[in-house]
Order: C-alpha cells, then sequence, then structure tokens
C-alpha cells in the first residue's frame, strides 16, 4: 500500500481507503477493468508473506488496493470481501473504544512503513473495517485521499452498514467518526434504511440485517456511468448479480453483485438506456 498511500484524509471519520482481499487477484482483474474502468496492477509488493496490488482508475488515481490471501488467512476464516479504512487520528484508542464496546481486534494497532498506523477490527455487531492514520506521502504533507467520490464515475460513492444492532452502530460509529445521521426511508418490514452523513456529505448508510446475509457486514458501491452497462459486463466477464436493479431516491439505480472470487460488490449509476 506504500505506492497507493491515501494521503491524510479529509478529517477524522473519512473512508480514506478500500481493499479487496481475494485468493487470486487475476481472477477478478479483467472483471473490475470490465465493470468499473480500473486496472489492477500486474503485479505488487510484498507484505509479510501476502503481495499487495494497486487498483488504479481510468483517470489514473488509486481506487485502493488488493490483498492476495494467503492459506493461512483463508483456513482461519478470512473469505473474499471488500473492506474499507476510516481515517482516524488515534487508533490505539479507537481500537479500545471498539474493543470496550464488545467489538474484537484482529490485527493491530501496528506502524506499517509508508502507510501509517492501523488496525483491523471487527465491530461489536462482527461488520470489519479498518482504522487508518495515515502517513503522508513524501513531500506532500497535505495529500487528500480521493478514492471516495460521491456520485463520481469510477470511485467508491456509498458505504452501507447491514447490522444486527442499527441503533448501537449508529451510537458507535457516530461517536468515534463524527458521523451524524439524518433521514431514512422505509424497508417494508426490513425497517428503516438510516442515512449517514460525514460532514455535509452524504456517505452512506445503516440497515437492519437481511435474512439472507450471514453476518453483520459492510457493503461498499462503485459509481458507474451506466448501471445497465455494469451489469452486462458482471455477467459477461465471470461475476452473478444479486437481485434485479432497483431505483432509488434521487434517479439513480443500484444493483448488487458478486465479482469472479465470491466478494460482494455493489454498483450505483444512471440508466441511460431508459433515458435515450
Amino acid at each position: 500500500m506504500a505506492e497507493g498511500n491515501p494521503g491524510t484524509g479529509s478529517d477524522r471519520g473519512a473512508f480514506i481507503w478500500y481493499e479487496l482481499a481475494v485468493p487470486d487477484p487475476a481472477l477478478v482483474r479483467d472483471f473490475y477493468h470490465q465493470v468499473a474502468g480500473w486496472t489492477i496492477d500486474p503485479a505488487g509488493e510484498d507484505h509479510d508473506g501476502a503481495e499487495y496490488r494497486m487498483i488504479r482508475r481510468a483517470d489514473g488515481g488509486f481506487a485502493g488496493g488488493v490483498l492476495t490471501l494467503t492459506a493461512q488467512m483463508s483456513s482461519a476464516g478470512m473469505r473474499p470481501m471488500w473492506i474499507g479504512y476510516i481515517h482516524h487520528p488515534n487508533v490505539d484508542a479507537a481500537a479500545r473504544a471498539i474493543v470496550d464496546a464488545g467489538g474484537q481486534c484482529f490485527m493491530g494497532p501496528l506502524d506499517m512503513a509508508g502507510v501509517g498506523r492501523m488496525a483491523m477490527l471487527a465491530d461489536p455487531q462482527g461488520a470489519a473495517i479498518y482504522l487508518l492514520a495515515p502517513t503522508p506521502p513524501e513531500g506532500d504533507p497535505d495529500a487528500q485521499s480521493d478514492v471516495f467520490g460521491y456520485m463520481e464515475p469510477g470511485r467508491f460513492t456509498w458505504n452501507e452498514l447491514m447490522t444486527t444492532d442499527p441503533v448501537a452502530a449508529l451510537d458507535l460509529y457516530g461517536d468515534l467518526f463524527g458521523w451524524t445521521q439524518e433521514g431514512s426511508m422505509p424497508m417494508s418490514d426490513l425497517g428503516e434504511y438510516q442515512f449517514i452523513q460525514h460532514g455535509s456529505t452524504p456517505i452512506g448508510a445503516v440497515m437492519p440485517l437481511v435474512p439472507q446475509v450471514e453476518r453483520s457486514c459492510w457493503n461498499f458501491y462503485i459509481a458507474t456511468d451506466d448501471i445497465d452497462r455494469a451489469a452486462a459486463a458482471v455477467l459477461a466477464h465471470g461475476g452473478s448479480l444479486m437481485g434485479e436493479i432497483q431505483e432509488v431516491p434521487g434517479g439513480s439505480y443500484v444493483l448488487n453483485a458478486i465479482d469472479p472470487a465470491g466478494a460482494p460488490i455493489g454498483l450505483v449509476g444512471p440508466r441511460k438506456e431508459q433515458d435515450a
């Protein structure tokens, strides 16, 4: 991750990096190129026996990284998935707060050269996250992460937490990261889809765990230029769809998919086919 250092981030509570963990990056390289316009580096750096490759957007910026799952990681129960990195200036204190609330720390806190101080945890309901206090790139102390961009194609644009206890999750994440909760959308008998903001920016939502999902988890959405094109690319390049394309407030459309390695991923964008 050193080459793709996310910078200092906006401030506490910003999503500043996203990481895909898969057994073989070759399984997903063509998929994400066709679906999101990303390029996964053909080789990566070694991090304690695990290879780490950068993901680059079509505009030249970074979209995140790919961690190659080792046999040891897989045997310990780690499965293909996307994990988000959230900025916090005091990783140790934030990690203690999560553990004290009933969460679990899997890694760290530790210092990673060229990256910063970090920890990997599960919140009290079991959803995995990274905490990161990043080290700014050399010669650029004010660098800002741009991997998240609200409704900007090619960037992550929405962070959705499905959890067994939305009230507890909102309280904990609000205290830790300064997020606010304003507005919601009813989901019939599933409960409320509650929107969360980081400062003035909408960053995602918290919702109750749905029956078909085994455990609390974060689901991340990539903004696309055309949701129908993206859906076709998912199917043409080894992925599968979870349900149908759905319209959401504001005129956008969303789709949930599984990449060829088995990692869930969300997609959002306009429906140009109907607009034509």
